[in-house]
């Protein structure tokens, strides 16, 4: 065996088998998470056209949850407790508009009968292309395991609760990773940073990577560093951090970014000069580099990146690239003296850092309060909304 090892047509083979088998194990779970959405969704649709029958099963109604959690359990011994079913009702009650939308008028009556059908004793016999073919999974729009869902169905704000969900397709994020990014205040920090349009563009979209702004998040959260606001580190040990759990920073820093380099040197004029971290981003097409602030930013901080800026973009990039961008990745910062301090058109940035998760409450209130100062500049009519 050990010699066939060696044979690189039956170590070729051997992958190709080994593909086969990792496509199947995904292909199973994809049908089962379709599966248990689609099955869910079903269930919570019945749930509310039984409790809304009429005033008359009103009385009825109230322990409609508890008796059909009994049945249920009874036949199929777990799987179907109170709280399941109230989570099955609520998921219908939130994607069942998103649902309406999708369905064609002419698939409805269809889909609608064959689903029933379906979720039948003959269910399991149903693989995923079957599905497809007949038009059962089509009509939903669901992309993501139930999991997420029971994640996404409770945010309460249907802008940010469709981008999440935009997000967490793009990238397939895990359920632990939406929750991190919703208990970060991915949305809000990222909508901060925006006119309304772009918010409405960024709850349609999801976030998109066309310009520097685009990336700007503040703060940017840190909390996974395990670094502790009480505790002195340097920006050597931030630095350190940082490398050490750098697949997590990449996510926090947003789509397209590589790492090219630690302490990057560059000698001008018979001096040395580092920078903290270099980063490219294959989405905006130019370098990005890191300075590392632990304390309040000064104006010498901000003329020190404008200098690497300028030196990257003089001998690094090349013609077809972007123009560098700088970021000041500090702990504090005083927007008054960045502005006074960097020309207009400048392409460098301060952005703050947290060691803990933001106060959400404290950020969508911040949200609301800026939408509404938005509106008083920029609202009235029509066409100055235009404007």
């Amino acid at each position: 065996m050990s010699d066939l090892m060696k044979n690189q047509n039956a170590t070729d083979f051997f992958e190709n088998v080994a593909q086969i088998i990792e496509q199947a194990r995904r292909f199973v779970g994809r049908t089962a998470d379709l599966t248990m959405c689609v099955t869910y969704f079903e269930i919570g649709r019945m749930i509310v056209e039984e409790e809304q029958g009429g005033k008359a099963r009103a009385e009825y109604g109230r322990g409609l949850l508890g008796a059909l959690s009994a049945f249920l359990n009874g036949r199929y011994k777990k799987g179907f407790s109170e709280t399941n079913l109230k989570n099955a009702r609520k998921f219908y009650q939130v994607y069942a508009e998103a649902i309406r939308q999708t369905l064609s008028a002419e698939l409805k009556n269809e889909v609608q009968n064959q689903i029933r059908q379906t979720i039948s004793d003959e269910f399991e016999k149903y693989t995923l292309f079957q599905l497809k073919q007949t038009k059962i999974i089509e009509p939903y729009p669901f992309r993501l395991g139930w999991s997420q869902y029971q994640i996404l169905m409770r945010i309460k704000n249907e802008d940010e609760r469709r981008f999440y969900e935009l997000e967490a397709i793009k990238h397939q994020w895990s359920v632990d990773e939406l929750k991190r990014q919703y208990h970060s205040s991915l949305y809000e920090r990222l909508a901060l940073s925006r006119d309304k349009d772009e918010v409405m563009r960024l709850a349609q979209q999801g976030q998109q990577m066309e310009n520097p702004r685009d990336m700007l998040k503040n703060p940017l959260i840190l909390e996974f560093l395990d670094l502790t606001e009480d505790t002195a580190y340097s920006e050597s040990d931030l630095e350190t951090a940082i490398i050490n759990k750098l697949s997590q920073f990449l996510l926090e820093l947003g789509k397209g970014f590589l790492f090219e380099a630690r302490q990057k040197r560059f000698t001008y004029d018979e001096q040395h000069f580092f920078v903290d971290l270099v980063f490219y981003n294959r989405l905006l097409d130019c370098y990005l580099l890191i300075d590392l602030k632990t304390k309040e930013l000064k104006h010498q901080d901000l003329g020190q990146m404008q200098m690497y800026v300028n030196y990257f973009d003089r001998y690094v990039k090349t013609e077809k690239e972007n123009p560098t961008i700088g970021i000041l990745l500090c702990k504090e910062k005083n927007d008054s003296i960045v502005e006074m301090t960097l020309p207009k058109d400048s392409n460098i940035y301060a952005s703050e850092y947290s060691l803990y998760l933001p106060d959400k409450a404290l950020l969508q209130r911040k949200l609301a309060e800026w939408a509404e100062e938005f509106e008083e500049v920029h609202g009235g009519t029509e066409d100055e909304a235009e404007i």
